[in-house]
């Protein structure tokens, strides 16, 4: 799959696609990602891309003109019809938020162009003419979309074959349909003991039904504790078994 990703600042991408274990995706073009930066589509000695609001206010908005160029030179690039698009994605705060199902339906495309607004937004006419679908990542602003796309990539590149030394890894994430979308249960290593902590003694007994019992009731515990609607949301598609009921009962 490939993502085109529109940005100001194309140098912060470089370190997160050259290190860590998600640099195999890259690499291999399992998850081909290009860089574009608008300032090189723009006019004028000093390559504006971004002027001030009509009807004034703080702040400027990048310009519609700039990205509707670069956005032309990257379907050009990509070989695509006018029929047959890669979706625009803008991360703007009145996205859809980023979730799980989201990233694992990214995972499984052909990718998309990915746009990075900088300052108070972009011009509402570019994303009226050509912008897909708007994402967040949650219920905050950030100076930029950049560290969205990055966070988007970094979990779609996971997903990929090969990507991660344990190819079921990340079957066992905190919200995989494998695990019914509840959390992770917690994870313990070497020393057996540390700073007068032991490990959980299911985990040392050696008994795989044990351990894959405690393990789900850790999940359950967890979930209720910190993210109940998924409590509900696995309740109500009927996951729930009546030994994960009484494990609830019993933190109630």
């Amino acid at each position: 799959m490939r993502f085109d990703v529109i940005t100001l600042f194309p140098e912060l991408f470089a370190p997160f696609l050259t290190a860590g274990i998600t640099r195999r995706a890259y690499a291999s073009g399992q998850v081909d990602v290009h860089l574009w930066n608008p300032r090189d589509y723009a006019e004028g000695n000093y390559r504006r891309v971004d002027d001030r609001p009509f009807g004034g206010g703080p702040g400027m908005v990048m310009m519609a003109e700039p990205l509707e160029r670069c956005l032309s030179h990257i379907r050009q690039q990509r070989g695509e019809g006018p029929d047959a698009q890669a979706p625009l994605v803008l991360f703007s705060p009145i996205g859809r938020k980023l979730d799980h199902a989201e990233v694992e339906g990214w995972s499984a495309s052909i990718g998309a162009v990915l746009l990075c607004g900088r300052y108070e937004g972009v011009d509402q006419r570019f994303i009226d003419a050509h912008v897909t679908v708007q994402l967040s990542l949650g219920d905050f602003v950030l100076s930029g979309g950049e560290i969205a796309a990055l966070a988007l990539l970094d979990a779609v590149a996971r997903l990929q074959p090969g990507v991660l030394n344990d190819e079921g890894s990340h079957q066992f994430d905190s919200f995989n349909p494998a695990l019914d979308g509840l959390l992770d249960c917690p994870h313990y290593t070497r020393p057996e003991e540390w700073a007068g902590r032991a490990v959980p003694a299911p985990l040392m007994s050696g008994h795989h039904a044990q351990i894959e019992r405690w393990r789900r009731d850790q999940r359950l515990l967890i979930t209720a504790q910190h993210r109940p609607d998924l409590i509900d949301a696995a309740r109500t598609a009927g996951l729930l078994k009546p030994a994960d009921e009484a494990v609830l009962a019993n933190l109630r």
